[in-house]
């Protein structure tokens, strides 16, 4: 499954991934005008009026006599899908795994374990909602897709440029989480510390071992 998703991202087979593409970005298109329900229904509905003349064709041919029965897509219905015991418990495993680590992510980011951690989700929230002002799901899906077919591409072909701009990225970011640590720490209240009873000096210890 991975290799697959690999080669349609990567374009090794040009056919293939010019009409998933293609497809993906005319179905989210759609979505902008209409329902997902119709949208659904009449990918299903072009769908089938590609297969049932094709083996309407297939029949006539079989009863002319002019052919062996042959089903044009028996590749696909001999192809099995179904997933098996391990598979199926690896998946939900992955699943459950997922949505524990988010749960106490956002726990831990909500309830303000680390500041600075929360101070970022602060800012990314704050984002967010700029982004939903000025666009919707669909369309940030959209790009998603788009971004998901080009830019693992351009990617492989610029690596060398690609890396310098993101090493750069990484130590600006890295200032700018060192000042505010710095800062957090210019600013955070010293702890607290017991007070504890000085000793004696080693005069007063003399005087009084002289006493007794």
């Amino acid at each position: 499954m991975a290799s697959k998703l690999m080669d349609l991202v990567y374009w090794r087979n040009l056919r293939r991934t010019g009409v998933v593409f293609t497809g993906l970005v005319i179905g989210l298109a759609s979505l902008f005008q209409l329902s997902v329900i119709t949208v659904f229904s009449h990918i299903l509905l072009g769908v089938m009026c590609i297969t049932f003349p094709l083996c309407f064709y297939y029949k006539l041919l079989e009863l002319l006599h002019w052919s062996h029965g042959y089903h044009p897509f028996q590749s696909y219905l001999d192809y099995d899908s179904s997933l098996t015991d391990n598979e199926t418990v690896m998946l939900v495993e992955e699943a459950v795994l997922m949505i524990a680590f988010a749960v106490s992510e956002l726990k831990r980011l909500l309830f303000i374990e680390s500041i600075i951690d929360s101070i970022k989700f602060v800012l990314f929230l704050y984002l967010l909602t700029y982004i939903g002002t000025e666009t919707t799901g669909l369309t940030l899906v959209m790009a998603a897709v788009i971004a998901l077919f080009s830019l693992p591409l351009l990617y492989k072909k610029q690596q060398v440029r690609i890396r310098r701009v993101v090493r750069a990225v990484k130590a600006f970011v890295k200032k700018l989480n060192d000042l505010f640590v710095s800062l957090y720490e210019s600013v955070r209240p010293p702890p607290s510390t017991a007070s504890t009873p000085k000793p004696a000096p080693p005069a007063a210890i003399k005087q009084k071992a002289k006493s007794k």
